[in-house]
């Protein structure tokens, strides 16, 4: 199984921001869009993991989420990694969301998962190019956009199925769910 962690804005949220691309999705054919039900912030990458190794971590991200509040977040601006990847900025409480992911690659850890070592960057994934792609224009557009607050209160395990979605897309399964400490 093709496993990650993350966080899911509301729908709400996320219609301000399908309606904030709509013109760059017109624009950008290259583009591979992520179809908006999917779009998530991950806190974690897991890759490929066995079936029996999923239950330490669902114990283990049940105990991260019961000790962290819920998180105040909004998403605006835009970036990208590179000329393949282009994203919306998370904002709002972000210190916290960097210790909540910390907590969640560790609880991978404790679980004996492997886990890439490389700092986080609060972000939701848009579009990825199929090649190489002058992204600046679309970060350009979205520069200005400023989504409204929403508080993530609930922590997710995905399965995530290359190639099973819409047009070729990821298709991704919650696994578990916790609710965030109120």
């Amino acid at each position: 199984m093709r496993l990650f962690v993350a966080l899911t804005p509301p729908p709400d949220v996320v219609g301000e921001l399908w309606i904030a691309t709509e013109a760059l999705r017109a624009e950008q054919p290259g583009l591979r869009w992520a179809m908006p039900d999917q779009w998530h912030l991950t806190l974690v990458f897991l890759g490929e993991v066995g079936e029996g190794a999923t239950s330490d971590l669902v114990d283990r991200l049940g105990r991260v989420a019961g000790r962290t509040p819920p998180l105040l977040l909004s998403l605006g601006g835009a970036g990208r990694f590179g000329d393949r990847v282009l994203w919306t900025r998370v904002r709002g409480e972000t210190d916290r969301l960097r210790r909540l992911a910390a907590s969640a690659q560790a609880a991978a850890r404790r679980a004996r998962l492997r886990v890439e070592d490389r700092p986080y960057r609060p972000h939701l994934t848009l579009a990825r190019a199929r090649g190489a792609a002058d992204l600046q224009p679309a970060v350009a557009v979205l520069a200005g956009f400023e989504g409204r607050p929403w508080t993530a209160d609930e922590l997710h395990l995905v399965c995530s199925y290359l190639g099973a979605g819409p047009g070729g897309t990821a298709r991704h399964e919650r696994l578990a769910s916790w609710p965030l400490r109120r």
